[in-house]
């Protein structure tokens, strides 16, 4: 089969390699219909990876078509349509059965496209490792591209917000506005948020953001702008969705005493400077985590088939998967409006 694969910094080639096939009576393999670059996938791009490997597909988002399923497995058949969200767990433990994945007790929770372990989905077809528990059906009213969305980036947002305790009538900001942050900004509202502060150095960014309902504002100007409207008292939650020690430092400066930060931006910080004194004299609530995305997911089909979330109007480009390097070129340097990046395979 073709498929993306990473040969160090800005080295991604679309190339043969071997076509999946199952490695336990559990796995299924799927024919990728459609895939996507996330923003954590530009950390291995720039050559600051999770293993040493190379050669690997990247990739962990991804839909598609059931090709083949092992003995073992009873949920899905061939020509099931799925969705393949960005983790896997065992699919057997407590933690994996809840939809828990990166709980797994047994310690097999893992990520597409990180390493040669489980190859990405960047690809023509993918194995599925537990396939009854790591691959879900689209449901009837989701159309591929949403189910797409929703493998990770959809899933991550909405984790994001309801980790900094979003409630009706709450003010919000959400740092950084990729497409994760945009449908923060947008489950921001349909949590009940009051009035939300969007926040990148981006024009066209901010001018999504602000279609969707938000103030949008450049960094340089958001503190003060948030004191003024606020009397100084701040802001009860913040998101950051950049994965940077600064703008980390900067949602702890943008919420109220017992507000609460959330961070969702992929972190490689091994020593961020802390301000736990300043944290501690305000009563602050601090989260961060990588999403489980079929935790997420019961509460977020229903609002996507109703059309109180269209994570789909993010998407900017649909290119063929044999452009792929072309598209990652695109996606980093910010050009043409690169925004949320679907691949098709040719």
């Amino acid at each position: 089969m073709k498929a993306l694969r990473y040969y160090g910094a800005r080295d991604v080639r679309y190339e043969g390699m071997d076509d999946p096939a199952p490695q336990s009576v559990r796995d299924a393999v799927v024919k990728v219909e459609a895939c996507s670059i996330c923003g954590s996938d530009l950390h291995i791009y720039h050559g600051h990876g999770f293993s040493e490997d190379i050669g690997f597909c990247v990739g962990h988002e991804a839909v598609g078509e059931v090709v083949e399923v092992g003995g073992g497995v009873h949920r899905l058949k061939v020509g099931d349509k799925v969705m393949i969200p960005a983790a896997v767990g065992c699919g057997s433990c407590r933690a994996c059965l809840a939809g828990v994945v990166n709980l797994c007790e047994f310690g097999q929770g893992s990520c597409y496209g990180l390493s040669a372990r489980l190859q990405g989905s960047q690809a023509e077809a993918v194995r599925v490792p537990a396939a009854d528990a790591n691959a879900v059906k689209v449901p009837d009213g989701v159309s591929i591209e949403q189910a797409l969305m929703m493998t990770d980036a959809l899933a991550t947002a909405w984790y994001g917000v309801r980790n900094a305790d979003v409630a009706p009538g709450s003010s919000v900001a959400v740092i950084g506005l990729g497409p994760i942050g945009l449908m923060a900004v947008d489950s921001a509202f349909v949590m009940g948020a009051h009035v939300v502060y969007a926040i990148d150095p981006i024009p066209e960014r901010r001018a999504l953001a602000e279609a969707a309902g938000a103030i949008a504002l450049h960094p340089d100007e958001a503190l003060e702008r948030i004191k003024q409207d606020t009397k100084g008292r701040k802001l009860d939650c913040a998101v950051e969705v950049v994965g940077a020690d600064a703008t980390v430092d900067f949602a702890l400066r943008l919420v109220r005493p017992r507000g609460t930060v959330s961070v969702i931006g992929v972190q490689q910080s091994r020593r961020f400077p802390f301000p736990l004194e300043r944290a501690f004299a305000a009563g602050l609530t601090f989260r961060t985590g990588t999403c489980s995305v079929p935790e997420e997911l019961p509460a977020l089909f229903p609002l996507v088939q109703s059309g109180r979330l269209k994570p789909e109007k993010y998407i900017s480009h649909r290119m063929p998967l044999s452009e792929g390097a072309e598209a990652y070129r695109l996606f980093e340097a910010r050009e043409a409006g690169a925004l949320k990046m679907v691949l098709v395979p040719d």
